[in-house]
């Protein structure tokens, strides 16, 4: 119990880090100069990988989340038919949940490809 509350606190203090310095970055990308056209590309491409890793990640992640819910919901019928109706509806909010994530990892794609808040930077 001690091991795992320690871990916790661990990973807390270590966002926390992170984020207090990584917060310095964020007002900087205004200093940001314009630069040639392989910047451009090398920009481009950059946003391209990052926008196909978002979705890969969130279409992985919420495919392994649908798989667990049906996966657990059969077992819950096999276990328990009289009840099937509750575990079908349970079962199909969670999917729905687990979907909203691959929805979100979306947008964050076509943002990073579209309405990217950097491109000014980069892109004239």
């Amino acid at each position: 119990m001690s091991h795992k509350f320690g871990k916790r606190i661990l990973t807390a203090f270590t966002s926390i880090v992170v984020l207090l310095l990584a917060s310095p970055l964020v007002f900087a990308a205004e200093v940001i100069p314009t630069v040639d056209s392989n910047s451009k590309a090398m920009f481009t491409i950059f946003a391209m990988l990052a926008a196909a890793f978002s979705i890969g990640v969130g279409a992985v992640g919420a495919a392994l989340a649908i798989g667990s819910v049906g996966n657990s919901a059969c077992n819950a019928v096999g276990r328990n038919p009289g009840v099937q109706g509750k575990i079908l509806m349970t079962m199909l909010v969670g999917m729905a949940m687990a979907e909203s994530i691959a929805i979100y990892c979306l947008v964050i794609s076509l943002v990073l490809l579209y309405a990217n808040p950097y491109m000014r930077y980069f892109l004239g």
